[in-house]
């Protein structure tokens, strides 16, 4: 199991903290230290059947700086921006055996 995360970041610690408790054995790795390349991150949309902008927090400062509520950009564009701003990108990101987690979730959804 791999997950994709911010090492600060409350809900992704919570996260971590709750693959510990049952048990499963996790690759961490920093989105911040080790960024995440448009082709990742195109496989991450994929996999998880969403389109870019489900991607986006929206709640991250950049989202506004960066306009990205504007719908003229393009998927590839805001694939771009992501793997340039991870704090732009929903975390954390779990790949757990044939499903992809992204954001908050339910520790039942892990063991399924």
């Amino acid at each position: 199991m791999k997950i994709y995360l911010k090492s600060t970041c409350i809900t992704c610690r919570r996260t971590v903290t709750e693959l510990d408790r049952l048990k499963l054995d996790v690759q961490k790795r920093d989105i911040f230290k080790d960024k995440l390349t448009e082709s990742e991150i195109k496989k991450i949309i994929q996999l998880a059947g969403i389109k870019p902008r489900d991607l986006i927090r929206k709640k991250d400062k950049m989202f506004k700086e960066l306009h990205l509520d504007d719908p003229r950009f393009t998927d590839p564009q805001i694939i771009k921006i992501l793997s340039e701003h991870p704090g732009l990108i929903r975390r954390p990101i779990v790949f757990a055996k044939n499903k992809i987690l992204i954001g908050k979730f339910d520790s039942k959804e892990l063991k399924h």
